[in-house]
């Protein structure tokens, strides 16, 4: 597995493993410029469909789920369609500041400059343009410049940055929202379309690009999407929390997700991008046949304490993990400086669908299938609504 992963949490730590960090991670880009990318989509428009649909990462149809403020606003039939512009923002103040010195923003202060930002965005939205925003981060952008023999204080630069699509996914788009209330967003979906960008990297690595890897990629996504599906019909009523790390069995590298998982009356609510990436994580890590572990955390304010039960990832396979080994995953956090959880109550894992079969898809099957080759054995939980 290769590519630059992404801390657990802030730029560089902080939260438990995968989870959900302080800001968007630094760099992040998978295989450096000119390497491999993804090809297709990523996370689709808020009109997608949950994990499993069309469209999903990698050009396959696994996991996707809506990323962002993307997708396209209803127009008149024979209206032409909103002029786009991309804008890549400065989300939080030690970027500002990093920026700040290659002469950015003119002398402006960061609390100024999004007041000045936000006016200007929402010029361009009142007129009808369509804005896509994406997070200018520093050290990417440094490294970006370099690359392509920018000055970091150019225009060209913030231009070709701002419209370039190595990151996996559909875009941000700006819909004359305060920028206060919607840099947290950008933000996570910044470091969500990182992780999904590594995450691809690695799983084409893994299976290969081309018509020879396709069967492969539509079975081991096939099969995460139902483990996905398993653990949340499992997982109840209520919000939870999934964590996962996982590395491939060469060079060890880990990668690490986390995303929210919400059941609302026996329905799975959409997570967004987070899930998405997730997922892809997690099927870069099967198809690679390594190890890690999958962790669901109920609601710790729950009576009695907060319930954690966990999934262990060998040699690309799910398997229930007993009380003790959740427990021993979560006192492995805390080796990596991360806290234990308040309250903890750590529990067996439950079955989850059999494993992926590697290997081309029988014609007029779909992906999982009966049990023949490249087809899910899928004996664990039912898609929830």
């Amino acid at each position: 597995m290769s590519g630059r992963r992404p801390g657990p949490g802030g730029p560089a730590g902080g939260g438990r493993t995968g989870g959900p960090p302080g800001g968007p991670p630094s760099g992040g880009r998978a295989a450096g410029r000119g390497g491999a990318r993804p090809p297709g989509g990523g996370a689709r428009g808020a009109g997608g469909a949950g994990p499993g649909g069309p469209g999903g990462p990698c050009g396959t149809g696994g996991p996707g789920g809506p990323g962002g403020r993307a997708g396209q606003r209803g127009r008149s039939r024979g209206a032409p369609p909103p002029l786009p512009v991309a804008v890549a923002l400065a989300v939080r103040q030690a970027d500002f500041a990093g920026l700040a010195r290659h002469g950015l923003f003119g002398g402006l202060a960061f609390r100024e400059y999004l007041r000045r930002t936000e006016s200007q965005l929402r010029a361009l939205c009142g007129q009808g343009v369509e804005v896509h925003l994406r997070v200018l981060d520093p050290a990417d952008y440094e490294d970006y410049c370099e690359a392509l023999g920018f000055d970091p204080g150019g225009a060209a630069a913030r231009v070709a940055y701002a419209a370039d699509p190595e990151l996996a996914g559909e875009p941000f788009v700006y819909a004359g929202e305060r920028l206060a209330g919607l840099l947290p967003a950008l933000a996570d979906d910044h470091r969500a379309r990182v992780r999904i960008t590594i995450a691809c990297t690695a799983l084409l690595d893994a299976l290969g690009e081309g018509p020879a890897g396709q069967p492969r990629m539509v079975a081991v996504m096939t099969y995460v999407t139902s483990v996905y599906l398993a653990v949340a019909e499992g997982a109840g009523e209520g919000r939870h929390l999934l964590t996962l790390w996982c590395h491939g069995p060469e060079d060890g590298e880990e990668l690490t997700a986390a995303a929210d998982v919400r059941v609302r009356d026996g329905r799975l609510l959409d997570a967004g991008r987070d899930t998405e990436a997730l997922c892809v994580t997690l099927a870069a890590g099967v198809a690679a046949g390594g190890a890690g572990a999958l962790l669901l955390h109920g609601d710790p304010a729950a009576p009695g304490g907060q319930e954690v039960r966990g999934w262990a990832l060998e040699g690309g396979r799910m398997r229930p993990m007993s009380a003790q080994e959740v427990f021993d995953s979560l006192a492995d956090d805390v080796g990596r400086g991360l806290p234990f959880p308040p309250g903890a109550v750590p529990l067996p894992g439950f079955a989850l669908p059999g494993p992926w079969r590697p290997g081309p898809v029988p014609p007029g099957a779909g992906p999982g299938d009966g049990a023949g080759p490249g087809g899910v054995r899928e004996d664990g939980g039912e898609p929830l609504g």
